[in-house]
């Protein structure tokens, strides 16, 4: 059987791999993906491994990388993905990366403390330039000679003595000056008066070039202050405030000569800390320009060297210490690939002894390997959801790919909203390898892509339901003549103008000749979207329909179980459990579908008021008795009735006891020897290889008492018993309430159909009654409106909740009649998967 229909077959090998070439031979296994390694060394500690070193120092390495690329974010590059897939390094090109990347970090780091120096350094240069520029506009501007003293208005700011007394006093004026934080000028300028008490004057304006904070990198706009002061104790207490404040202060000289000389020797300094700082930003954009180059690659390189180290820290050494052992699960049929790429390992390690795969035996369940494509991908995720398939039973996925959108689409039929489902797939498909659209990091983007193919089924399959029901967007198509002739009923027919007028409906008679034509070719009359009682016809037809499509896909579940018992050679439960379900499935609700479709066939339009009761019969059915106000279907109905549910209700023991009491049986069949039972075709079998050996892992008391303990048949059989009675009463309940479930494919399907009758008639409907031929530009945001409803509304929400119903449908009805769902996957070390951006 293909992998998709079951699991392939995966064993238990040991890998014997040289020391000198295990390196190389897990490197190629990883760049292959074939096998899943098993830690020999479970109860070791990660620090007590034979190659923790090596990891250590692969950890050191992506430590230097980090922050490799932390300084390309800072320099406002972004690190590209690597251009080619490069190998594991061997040491020495391993040695070769951690002295390029540490000395390219070391470059970095020098080169970036110098940048962040110079730049400090300018930055208080230029803030000590513009603190003298604007000092000087306060103290070089003498008043004029002769001009008369400008009156001054007192107030509590003013200082106590006038600074215009100060050449009538033997104190010096001396000046603070420098730069503050713009939000703390206030503070600043009121501690400063309340401390000093007035006896100073203080200046401030902004700086007219905004500057960055080195504390916090952001640009602002600093203040400027200078104040002058007389009195020592007063300029310490300003020093002091200043200080607390994180004031930036710089000396200012008395003179203006001396200003004068300060600013052009600050002139020479920016420009030749200027020149400085391009070079030293020319430097640094060439080592970053390396590092954008050899990073990629680094990384993945370092990741995979990593990866295989802590692959060798789950082997074990053999008693030389020469040899390294691994366990691996493996796939039968990559056994060839996996000895060549072994093969390859130990030629390129340059090794005389070649290293080697062999099979080994096991008791242990082997995990699950299924594998996909990008089509049937999206129909695994759905069954994996539900549980990953135990070990080589059947898998519901190839089944799913034509059962669920089918379900699907019973809830959803409609062509319009169909046609917009399966072009929005489409073109999801067309351009799936775009990296636009693959590389997006919306979630809910990342979950409609994934299953692109899935939404394509989905739409194309409402599509055809759509043409069954005769909807598009709620509206009948008339793709062939009607069935219905209303002339020929007028013809036939007393209706006059009277009539006519007093009667809004009309009644088409089918038994009058002429009016009835026969069937409609495809789907739905279009008539009945006209007639009154289109709902009624409807729900009729589509609540059998879901009754015998569920009835159906619930005995199709019951049959793939026979591929489970043939396959695991439990022909015993063919007889025991397979055949009792299917006659308590078929003899009640198959016989239920048999009434649908026998009624369907035998009453016409002549004879339908003469049909009986399908639900009433089948409630009879169970009650062993009939109702003389409803007729029988067909001649001997109530003995076949009582036969049937006589075979129903005496498959429900067989279910219950048959499987518990045949393997009771057989254990207490005659043994040949010591060895075990006798060996018959009805035995389950074991796995691969379980008759003989154990794995490196088993103990020695695993081995010796083989895992059985003395009560354990007792356990065992109870064991069984209870879960072949909880299956029994989950099966026969279950038939009940999963054929009752899948009427949601009716009720989904008319409020499906009503919603979009709804939005047509209060949105269209009304955009075109209510306005004239003058009112068509209001037509443009009607139809928006419809249009936005629509997708909102009937196909994103209904859709969801299609898909949900449809979800359930497959997990609860249909898969828990052959599907256990109890294994785990295949996690095959391989790079792809463990290395990353």
């Amino acid at each position: 059987m293909g992998s998709l229909f079951r699991s392939e077959e995966v064993c238990l090998a040991q890998l014997f791999l040289q020391s000198a070439s295990a390196y190389s031979c897990v490197s190629e296994l990883g760049e292959r993906g074939l096998l899943e390694f098993r830690d020999l060394n479970p109860k070791v500690s990660p620090f007590q491994r034979r190659f923790v070193g090596e990891v250590r120092r692969c950890e050191e390495m992506e430590k230097t990388f980090t922050f490799l690329q932390q300084e390309l974010r800072s320099a406002g590059r972004a690190l590209g993905p690597c251009p080619e897939e490069p190998r594991a390094p061997l040491a020495r090109e391993a040695l070769r990366v951690q002295e390029q990347s540490e000395q390219l970090a070391q470059e970095l780091r020098e080169v970036s403390r110098n940048r962040a120096s110079l730049r400090g350094r300018l930055r208080e240069l230029r803030q000590y330039l513009h603190v003298l520029r604007e000092g000087q506009r306060f103290t070089s501007l003498p008043a004029p000679l002769g001009s008369p003293p400008r009156p001054r208005a007192l107030s509590e700011r003013e200082p106590i003595l006038d600074p215009s007394l100060h050449q009538h006093l033997d104190r010096k004026i001396n000046f603070v000056a420098g730069v503050i934080h713009p939000w703390r000028v206030s503070a600043f300028e009121r501690l400063l008066w309340r401390a000093c008490r007035g006896y100073l004057v203080a200046s401030f304006v902004e700086m007219p070039e905004p500057m960055e904070d080195p504390a916090t990198g952001e640009t602002i706009t600093w203040v400027i202050f200078l104040i002058s002061y007389w009195g020592e104790q007063i300029g310490q207490k300003i020093r002091k405030i200043s200080d607390c404040f994180h004031c930036h202060v710089y000396p200012y000289p008395e003179s203006e000569a001396s200003r004068a000389d300060t600013m052009n020797g600050l002139h020479s300094q920016i420009q030749d800390l200027s020149v400085v700082l391009e070079e030293t930003e020319q430097y640094l954009a060439q080592v970053l320009d390396k590092v954008v180059l050899a990073l990629p690659a680094w990384r993945v390189q370092v990741q995979k060297m990593k990866a295989i180290y802590l692959v060798l820290n789950q082997c074990s050494f053999d008693v030389t210490e020469k040899c390294l052992i691994a366990e691996v699960w493996c796939p039968v049929r990559d056994l060839t690939q996996v000895q060549d790429a072994l093969r390859q390992g130990s030629y390129k390690s340059g090794s005389s002894v070649e290293c080697f795969v062999q099979r080994i035996p096991t008791s242990e369940s082997p995990p699950t390997l299924i594998r996909t494509n990008k089509f049937t991908a999206g129909f695994q995720s759905i069954v994996d959801a539900y549980g990953v398939a135990s070990y080589q039973e059947v898998n519901p996925a190839p089944y799913a790919i034509i059962t669920f959108p089918f379900i699907f689409a019973i809830m959803f039929g409609d062509v319009g909203h169909g046609l917009l489902m399966f072009l929005f797939a489409l073109w999801m498909v067309l351009y799936e390898n775009s990296p636009s659209l693959r590389q997006a990091s919306n979630e809910i983007w990342q979950t409609f892509f994934e299953g692109r193919y899935l939404i394509l089924l989905m739409g194309a399959f409402s599509i055809y339901t759509g043409f069954i029901y005769n909807e598009c967007f709620s509206k009948a198509t008339v793709i062939f003549p009607s069935a219905w002739s209303v002339a020929t009923m007028a013809n036939h027919s007393s209706w006059s103008s009277a009539y006519l007028a007093t009667h809004p409906s009309l009644t088409l008679d089918p038994n009058v000749t002429g009016v009835f034509q026969g069937p409609y070719p495809f789907g739905i009359d279009p008539i009945w979207s006209l007639a009154t009682n289109h709902l009624n016809f409807l729900n009729s037809f589509k609540m059998k329909m879901s009754v015998v499509l569920g009835i159906v896909h619930m005995g199709f579940g019951v049959l793939l179980g026979v591929f489970n018992h043939l396959h695991f050679r439990q022909r015993h439960r063919l007889v025991l459990e397979f055949l009792p379900e299917m006659v308590f499935l078929l003899a009640l609700f198959g016989y239920l579908v048999f009434l649908i479709f026998y009624k369907w066939i035998k009453f016409s339009a002549a004879n339908s008021r003469l049909a009986p009761s399908i639900l009433i019969h089948f409630i009879d059915m169970f009650l062993f008795t009939s109702n003389a106000g409803n007729l029988p279907l067909y001649r001997g109905q109530v003995p076949v009735q009582t036969v049937l549910v006589v075979l129903a209700l005496a498959s429900v023991p067989v279910l219950l006891l048959g499987t518990p009491l045949y393997l009771c049986c057989r254990r207490r069949a005659p043994r040949t020897g010591h060895h075990g039972p006798v060996a018959t075709g009805d035995e389950e079998p074991l796995l691969e290889g379980q008759e003989a050996g154990n794995s490196v892992n088993a103990t020695k008391e695993d081995v010796e008492s083989g895992g059985h303990s003395p009560d354990a048949q007792h356990l065992d059989f109870a064991e069984i018993f209870m879960h072949q009675a909880i299956h029994t009463i989950e099966y026969c309940l279950g038939c009940v309430s999963n054929t009752a479930s899948y009427l949601r494919l009716w009720a989904l399907s008319l409020a499906h159909a009503q919603l979009s009758e709804v939005l047509w008639t209060m949105v269209m409907r009304n955009g075109f009654v209510r306005l004239s031929y003058a009112g068509g530009v209001v037509l443009v945001p009607v139809f928006a409106a419809f249009a936005v409803l629509t997708v909102a509304i009937l196909l994103v929400m209904e859709g969801l909740s299609a898909f949900l119903h449809a979800l359930r449908l497959h997990w609860v009805e249909f898969q828990n009649k052959f599907y256990v769902g109890a294994g785990y996957k295949l996690c095959p070390f391989a790079f792809a998967s463990n290395v990353g951006e």
